[in-house]
């Protein structure tokens, strides 16, 4: 691939430019069809547009001809997506062919100037899910408490299908159990299934769940003020878990609170002894907390959320190695685990529109005499992108709720769930590129057996590897639809029409 990235300057001097002319053009070079097509309807007549990566092609996998190379090396301004969303010989290349002063623009990072909005893609699906711990709220003054007293948090009752589990893995991955439904409970005997925490103390937690269904635990709180006083009984409280169902029709839950995601705990409150679920939220560089009482929440495990028992003898208690469960992870070893940034950012047309006003504004830095023609064609095409978010969003809201389930070729759609309202069940694999696990395959089988999913969605341009797919679609009896990501077809060959087509088609698969 070396030889096609570094092109001596004596080859490129024998070839006609490929994107530029001699004309006084401006000569734009992508590296996806989406982005080439931003482009064009900001340039229009006063600036000459090429992709990499062709229609229908991966830019997960696309390798860079020597005809890319060429139209690189000719390129007054060249625009990739980035943040690792094309395969690395495509930056490799735009990075050492591109001439010096040629603006290398990176749209992903740039377009936060704009306020797009980031995603960031974990790395390890099964803790994208609620983190949820214990916590201690309240200084508990008007029972004596003081600093050296502490708070135990037992549990009395599980009804559900399965096992429930909660337990804490220790620094040095060692689990300790403090919850274990298989074991029972002893009413003579609370702190065989308890936790004991300091005031004001917090704690993380691992759950699990061995089959799908809804789950209720109840809990209950004493405060210990010193050793030698009985202890004070405080609240109780049941706890709603919805394990690979729908959580917006648990029975007797309607109007509940899902609690999808984030961090948050099930707290007592030493001061009016109530157990809650705190919910911990940031935004604008400001810390919030969300109390909500037991009764009035669902905790959504979801079906990604379905993986082996951790190997080792310590984890025994969860069943075999090659047993499956549901399991909400904590944050590891006290610390919340960030992946990188999704990189689909334009599955938001609100994105694309952050990257519409980039693209304007480098354009025109590199031709100013046309400047008045990238406003004008920007403002026009701005009208019209937010003409197709408002589509998007009213043709998404008509499916119904309980229906608005998206399962995938791969990761890819998180901010169309997120901007339109739409759950991202589940995907066959995390990367396009890699080969789905068995235990992939059995999480979506699970995702579709349980939640109902009436329909699969597949891109085109992945057909030939969406086999498992189309497989587990087969042997459910659903229907395959098609979802376009990030390249077109002959069919879909601008990003207006994407954008509706895939609302269209989630709404009749769906509906």
């Amino acid at each position: 691939m070396s030889g096609a990235v570094l092109v001596s300057s004596a080859v490129l001097t024998a070839c006609a430019p490929a994107v530029g002319g001699d004309d006084g053009t401006t000569s734009v070079v992508t590296t996806t069809p989406v982005l080439a097509d931003l482009a064009r309807n900001v340039a229009g007549d006063h600036a000459r547009v090429v992709s990499i990566v062709p229609d229908g092609g991966d830019p997960h996998s696309y390798e860079p001809s020597l005809r890319d190379v060429r139209d690189i090396a000719y390129a007054d301004v060249a625009f990739s997506n980035y943040v690792l969303l094309e395969d690395h010989a495509i930056i490799k290349a735009l990075d050492a062919n591109l001439p010096a002063g040629s603006p290398n623009v990176a749209l992903a990072e740039a377009a936060v100037k704009y306020a797009a909005e980031i995603i960031p893609l974990v790395e390890n699906v099964n803790l994208d899910t609620i983190w949820l711990g214990l916590r201690v709220t309240g200084s508990g003054v008007e029972w004596g408490a003081t600093r050296a007293s502490e708070v135990r948090l037992s549990a009395t009752r599980v009804d559900g299908p399965g096992q429930l589990t909660g337990y804490l893995t220790e620094t040095f991955g060692n689990p300790r159990v403090y919850f274990d439904s298989a074991a029972g409970f002893d009413p003579a005997d609370p702190s065989a299934q308890s936790v004991t925490l300091p005031t004001d103390a917090h704690t993380h937690m691992s759950w699990t769940f061995e089959e799908p269904g809804v789950y209720e635990l109840t809990l209950g709180a004493q405060l210990w003020t010193t050793p030698d006083d009985p202890p004070v009984d405080l609240g109780t409280g049941t706890f709603t878990f919805a394990v690979g169902v729908d959580p917006h029709t648990v029975p007797g839950k309607d109007g509940a609170v899902v609690l999808d995601g984030g961090h948050g705990d099930i707290a007592v409150d030493l001061s009016t002894g109530a157990l809650a679920v705190v919910m911990d939220s940031h935004h604008a560089g400001e810390s919030h907390q969300h109390v909500h009482r037991a009764a009035d929440v669902v905790v959504s495990v979801p079906n990604k959320a379905l993986a082996p028992v951790p190997v080792g003898p310590g984890f025994r208690f969860l069943g075999r190695p090659d047993h499956q469960i549901y399991q909400l992870p904590q944050a590891v070893l006290g610390k919340h685990v960030h992946g990188e940034i999704d990189p689909h950012l334009w599955h938001d047309v609100r994105n694309a529109e952050a990257y519409v006003r980039i693209i304007r504004d480098t354009l025109i830095g590199v031709d100013p005499e046309h400047a008045a023609a990238y406003r004008a064609n920007a403002t026009a095409y701005l009208e019209e992108l937010h003409a197709t978010d408002d589509y998007v969003a009213r043709t998404i809201g008509s499916i119904p709720r309980s229906r608005r389930y998206l399962v995938t070729t791969h990761d890819a759609f998180a901010y169309l769930g997120a901007a339109y309202d739409v759950e991202i069940a589940g995907f066959v694999t995390p990367n396009p590129a890699t080969e789905p696990s068995l235990a992939e395959r059995q999480r979506l089988s699970e995702t579709i057996r349980n939640l109902h999913v009436p329909a699969v969605f597949l891109e085109p341009h992945l057909a030939q590897r969406s086999t498992v797919l189309q497989e587990v679609a087969r042997e459910h009896g659903i229907d395959v639809c098609d979802i376009y990501s990030d390249t077109f077809s002959t069919e879909v060959s601008t990003y207006v029409e994407l954008m509706r087509f895939n609302a269209d088609s989630l709404r009749s698969c769906l509906t």
